[in-house]
């Protein structure tokens, strides 16, 4: 899992980390596309999966912030300061998924990030991890408990 590793000590280097996992996984499959058709299919569910996230995301951000002002009256900066980023992060993937959606996959190729890709096992960590990020596997233990 060394180039996994390399995908997150890129993300430390500024740019969103689930964006550049994200990255990573379309480029793993728009590599196998050729060897296993279902991947072009794949492919457009996490795409479409991870808008749909991300504007949930940012309505909930919304939905958030306005709670926060009608109880409390007044916002704190550090607050509105939070909020801003969760919007701006989301604004950023949302770009990154419709500039994807309008590339054709063979296309793709010329977006990658560098030219080590990630292997089978990188692919289902990162799999692994964006799916633990979802809202429903966060609160699994919730849904045991009760």
């Amino acid at each position: 899992a060394h180039n996994l590793s390399f995908y997150f000590l890129q993300a430390s280097g500024g740019e969103d980390e689930i964006q550049q996992l994200q990255k990573a996984l379309l480029d793993y499959l728009d590599e196998n596309t050729e060897t296993d058709a279902s991947l072009v299919f794949s492919r457009k569910f996490y795409i479409a999966q991870w808008f749909r996230d991300t504007t949930m995301e940012t309505e909930k951000a919304i939905k958030s912030q306005k709670d926060e002002d009608s109880s409390e009256g007044t916002h704190h900066a550090k607050d509105v300061e939070t909020t801003g980023q969760i919007m701006h992060r989301a604004e950023s993937r949302k770009k990154f998924l419709r500039s994807i959606i309008k590339t054709a996959p063979s296309q793709f190729s010329t977006l990658k990030m560098n030219s080590d890709t990630v292997d089978y096992e990188d692919a289902c960590l990162i799999v692994r991890y964006l799916a633990s990020m979802r809202p429903f596997a966060q609160s699994f233990d919730i849904y045991l408990t009760q």
